[in-house]
């Protein structure tokens, strides 16, 4: 197959990038280049942002497009100026309009489209990936939209799978200072498990939306996993809700945070969705501890600087707020 990546050099378009190729397709790649290409890829330096971004890709039938974009007019221009046979959208759980049940279905409501072709800031994220998606759906006739929930694994440059493992694996005392909600519910996906599912759906072309992410489970039993793949011996020192805020430690991620963790009870089931029609339809996700395991790796080695967690310091100043308060 001839298939075309719109993007194909950071985290999950290289992963893209580098399974299609391992199963012996040819791939173009079209991106800005701000990172190397990968290896055995035709690569193609433009910008989406211009109107005339995807004349260098234009002009032939490819077999399959592949999108990652979360830019309404530059997926708007695309399905407008390409010609394919099959086109494979990954959006985004983000795009429901509520979390307050487990694992939702793709039929849930969405969110109001962004009528706008740029989102300007992650408040509209969710709205930009709805608008995205009605501009693929509405201009082609053989589509797979995959509504993606947390992409983990190697080369997770925001650290929000890496941390746990990483925390354990170096701790700053006896302990590792984690929420006090171990019961949180978390769903991940391994971004190699999504990357091959993506490819399969451009082979077969599937259509249809669809949910994708890993099976349910719990904050704790992320933490325990973490601590297994670390081999580490440091216990769990458990801060009440209230006193994250106090401490000024933010959830889910960023900087001095919390990774995989939300207070707002509306938003509790964010991390999980329903993907029992993409399993049906070949997605395939491996045991968490591998995830993690394989993310520990790259957190040792990684030459970014982490987006989430606590840096040693701060989990120091931490732990020594909670020793003076007793």
């Amino acid at each position: 197959m001839d298939i075309l990546i719109l993007g194909g050099t950071a985290f999950l378009g290289r992963a893209i990038a580098n399974e299609a190729v391992a199963r012996g397709h040819g791939v173009t790649c079209l991106a800005r280049g701000t990172e190397p290409a990968p290896a055995g890829v035709t690569f193609i330096a433009a910008d989406r942002d211009e109107e005339d971004g995807l004349v260098g890709v234009a002009g032939r039938r490819w077999d399959a497009v592949i999108d990652v974009s979360r830019q309404p007019g530059q997926v708007r221009r695309a399905v407008r100026d390409l010609d394919t046979r099959h086109w494979v959208f990954v959006s985004t759980g983000n795009v429901y309009a509520a979390f307050d049940r487990p694992e939702q279905s793709e039929d849930s409501p969405l969110l109001e489209p962004l009528e706008c072709d740029v989102m300007e800031s992650m408040e509209d994220y969710g709205p930009a990936k709805v608008a995205c998606e009605r501009a693929v759906s509405g201009a082609t006739a053989s589509a797979t939209i995959v509504r993606s929930g947390l992409i983990g694994g190697p080369g997770d440059a925001s650290g929000r799978t890496g941390y746990w493992p990483w925390r354990f694996a170096s701790p700053t005392g006896d302990d590792v200072i984690a929420p006090d909600d171990l019961g949180f519910p978390v769903a991940l996906i391994d971004v190699r498990d999504l990357a091959s599912w993506l490819v399969t759906a451009a082979e077969q072309r599937i259509d249809g939306v669809f949910n994708a992410t890993g099976p349910k489970t719990t904050l704790g039993e992320v933490l325990d996993a973490s601590r297994q793949v670390a081999h580490s011996s440091a216990a769990l020192r458990l801060i009440p809700l209230d006193r994250m805020t106090e401490l000024g430690v933010a959830e889910w991620m960023g900087p001095r945070s919390m990774p995989l963790w939300i207070a707002d009870p509306e938003w509790r089931w964010f991390a999980t969705l329903g993907t029992d029609r993409a399993r049906a339809a070949g997605l395939v996700t491996r045991p968490l501890a591998d995830t993690l395991a394989d993310t520990l790796g790259y957190e040792l080695t990684r030459e970014v600087p982490r987006q989430a967690g606590l840096a040693d310091e701060e989990e120091r100043e931490v732990r020594r707020a909670l020793d003076a308060a007793g």
